[in-house]
């Protein structure tokens, strides 16, 4: 029988070490031996332990995960990288494409039992004679890759500023419910307010979004499709979207986004 994988976990939540400790334990195989609440902390302790793999939270005080990762990599630290993010599940797609182990709040077990698999199997063949001591699984032109596009997704997700009266708010995008092409502007409706947007056209808008969640359903309408109540028939087999605002504003979708709208809820 194989040696028990030994493991840091790094996370600045105490609940969230408990759980992946204890999901550890039932997946079997693997010897927590040492945890970090920060980054710094936990780059101290690897150097102290030389861990199998490290379970590195990418949001934490001090250094990130990806800055802790970084270091690691310039100390050639042989210790196999597993990122554990609160990152939404678009930006989630970074890791994928770069083939970066990482696993996603909360925990699910099926898939924590795939990762210690996978780096066990990564381990035994870094320690084959042709080691070359880098991180396995992991190299520099990877995880800088890997930095920017976590950034291009979330800087998609940031807020954005909507002016009612005179006043400028900030609201989180995944709040707005649509925009719409009008006269004045570009009207912004969320759940608490109706305003405007200082972007000049709807492309400008749609580009700061996540187009995963908003939709160009019409020429002069953008829609959150998380936020949408109802989808009503309408003449030559199109749709009106009702939308969850105090109104329940009903907005026309083309024909080429009809065929959209259906393909993807199965209509």
């Amino acid at each position: 029988m194989s040696a028990d994988l030994r493991a840091v976990v790094a996370d600045d939540e105490q609940l969230a070490r408990e759980e992946l400790g204890y999901l550890l334990g039932q997946v079997g195989g693997v010897s927590v031996i040492g945890q970090a609440v920060n980054g710094v902390e936990a780059l101290a302790t690897i150097e102290q332990l030389q861990p199998d793999v490290v379970f590195l939270d990418v949001q934490m005080p001090g250094l990130t995960g990806f800055e802790v990762a970084r270091r690691m990599l310039h100390t050639r630290s042989p210790s196999h990288i597993i990122f554990v993010t609160a990152y939404d599940q678009h930006a989630i797609e970074a890791f994928e494409v770069n083939a970066v182990d990482y696993l996603l709040k909360p925990v699910d077990p099926a898939r924590l039992r795939l990762a210690v698999d996978r780096a066990r199997r990564r381990i035994a063949s870094d320690r084959a004679p042709d080691q070359t001591g880098s991180a396995p699984g992991l190299n520099q032109a990877e995880l800088e890759k890997l930095i920017e596009l976590v950034s291009q997704r979330q800087s998609r997700r940031e807020r954005l500023a909507v002016k009612v009266g005179e006043r400028f708010l900030l609201v989180q995008a995944e709040e707005i419910i649509y925009a719409s092409l009008a006269d004045e502007g570009i009207t912004v409706v969320t759940g608490q307010l109706r305003g405007t947007s200082n972007y000049r056209t709807l492309d400008e808008l749609q580009d700061r979004l996540d187009p995963g969640v908003f939709w160009r359903v019409h020429r002069s309408h953008l829609v959150n499709i998380n936020k949408i109540k109802e989808i009503v028939p309408w003449f030559s087999r199109n749709f009106l979207l009702r939308m969850k605002d105090d109104k329940s504003t009903e907005i026309p979708v083309s024909r080429t986004q009809t065929r959209r709208l259906r393909e993807y809820l199965k209509l």
